[in-house]
């Protein structure tokens, strides 16, 4: 399966988020630190867009099936930062639900 690296960073964002949001009313917080991501990516001319180059990450079973040449190693650190300047501290604000949200699928019964 291959997916935009842009997807990928946005899929992390989006998580670090809602771990924020499910830590409504805690009292316990994490300080979020520098985020290490590294992929198998491919780049690709892709002819919808002018014959730009894009990225994309490969799943360890595709990237089996390109030719070494073809794929590259990336690695980056993310540091996540508030809007506003601040850090990104997982605890919630007054307007988040409170408890740990849904946990279905995460928590054995």
């Amino acid at each position: 399966m291959d997916i935009e690296l842009a997807d990928a960073v946005a899929a992390v964002r989006d998580e670090l988020l809602k771990a924020r949001s499910r830590g409504a009313s805690s009292d316990l917080v994490f300080e979020v630190g520098p985020v290490e991501m590294e992929f198998e990516v491919e780049l690709r001319a892709d002819a919808k867009v002018g014959g730009r180059f894009r990225v994309w990450a490969v799943s360890a079973d595709v990237e089996a099936g390109l030719s070494r040449g073809a794929t590259h190693r990336v690695s980056f650190t993310l540091t996540p930062r508030m809007r506003d300047g601040d850090g990104l501290l997982i605890h919630g604000g007054a307007d988040a639900p409170a408890g740990p949200g849904d946990l279905d699928g995460y928590v054995a019964n």
